[in-house]
């Protein structure tokens, strides 16, 4: 399988990498890559180092829910959070004050454990400066965290679009697949670099190969020397594929770090 993040590619002061998956459920394929005793987070958290938690983006959680996943995680691990779809997709970042707030009064109970947050826009959200500046404003009012944006509209990867996002120190979300006419040209925020990747050829199912994920062993190396936080998420969970390209991966930076 080619490797299709070349765009990742810059080389800079060493910063940590992460690496994790969207959820922490282990399938019998992989349980004999972690402790034995334990919660599936418990057990997760010992191996990997973060999380996505995307199920956010469904249903809210109760505030002693992340509270209970905040305790169940060492000191060192942490989460990124997946911004509702009440925000994203159904009020399409118009006038959602008062859902920022209920969503970051129950996901900041993480604590320390919190380490970012996702914004994932529906491919028919085109940008609109007005509208991108209002919501970026009310959530940065809001939290100080890093942020990801993954959009999925060629008008949000002009270079107005990323100044903006830039403005606001908002990071681009780098997806494999790339969406048609969603390469990367102009960067936005440079503090965080955040991988997402879903599968390919097919979405969700497909896994990586060895050659795909030494080259990002790579690449991720290089772009920890120039930014402070780096994540490397696999979406790619709908057959499991996830947790072992996630463990292939970690080996990997092992290796070339040594």
């Amino acid at each position: 399988m080619p490797y299709r993040l070349p765009h990742l590619h810059k080389p800079g002061p060493q910063g940590a990498i992460r690496v994790g998956c969207a959820g922490w459920s282990l399938t019998s394929a992989v349980s004999s890559s972690f402790p034995d005793e334990g919660s599936h987070l418990e057990r997760y958290g010992r191996v990997l180092t973060c999380v996505e938690i995307n199920s956010s983006f469904y249903k809210p959680h109760r505030e002693q829910t992340y509270e209970k996943w905040a305790q169940s995680v060492p000191e060192s691990f942490r989460f990124s959070v997946k911004l509702p779809k009440a925000i994203t997709h159904d009020a399409r970042l118009l006038e959602t004050e008062p859902l920022i707030e209920d969503f970051l009064h129950g996901a900041t109970l993480l604590g320390d454990k919190l380490g970012c947050w996702l914004v994932q826009l529906p491919p028919s959200l085109p940008f609109e400066h007005d509208l991108a500046n209002a919501f970026f404003k009310a959530l940065r009012e809001r939290t100080k965290l890093p942020v990801a944006c993954e959009a999925r509209h060629p008008t949000w990867f002009t270079a107005e679009a990323a100044a903006l996002l830039k403005a606001h120190q908002i990071a681009y979300v780098d997806a494999d697949p790339i969406p048609d006419d969603c390469e990367i040209k102009h960067r936005a925020d440079a503090s965080l670099v955040y991988v997402r990747l879903h599968g390919s050829p097919e979405l969700y199912k497909s896994s990586y190969d060895y050659t795909y994920l030494d080259h990002l062993a790579h690449t991720l190396h290089a772009r920890a020397k120039k930014t402070a936080e780096v994540w490397c998420i696999f979406d790619n969970t709908a057959q499991g594929n996830a947790q072992p390209n996630a463990l292939h991966l970690m080996e990997r930076l092992r290796i070339h770090h040594r």
